[in-house]
């Protein structure tokens, strides 16, 4: 009996991992996200209740960020963020690559930022005041 206790500890279905490892925050975003579509097992679509183990090869994407991962631990509860790191490997390509794209993200949000739209907040207005008044002395 306490073999099947053993082997249990070993395998999870896959929302519940996701949820523990802090892929979703609920169970129910995750189960949606493999539903969708949007997370592969070892190369394959799957649904929510399928049991992974150990080794299993994982593909999350939640836009625009792709994370390609091996399984090195299942827990049934959801830890603290260093206990959630520590579930899973990250290929070192996956991770280039979703940093090249978090920097580009960056950089694109430093050139898009126009001139403001709208009326000024009444915070604002005092400081074009008082920066008008500098200016005149």
């Amino acid at each position: 009996m306490q073999e099947s206790g053993a082997q249990n500890a070993e395998r999870i279905r896959l929302d519940k991992w996701l949820w523990a490892a802090r892929f979703f925050k609920t169970r129910a975003l995750a189960a949606d996200a493999v539903k969708g579509g949007r997370v592969e097992l070892n190369g394959k679509r799957s649904k929510p209740a399928r049991i992974i183990c150990i080794g299993d090869r994982l593909s999350v994407r939640k836009p625009p960020f792709v994370h390609d991962l091996q399984v090195l631990s299942v827990s049934p509860r959801r830890g603290p963020p260093t206990e959630a790191a520590a579930m899973y490997r990250e290929t070192p390509s996956s991770r280039e690559l979703r940093e090249r794209v978090a920097a580009q993200l960056r950089s694109e949000s430093v050139f898009s930022r126009g001139a403001p739209s709208g009326r000024p907040t009444k915070r604002d207005r005092r400081r074009i005041v008082r920066f008008q008044r500098q200016e005149d002395s």
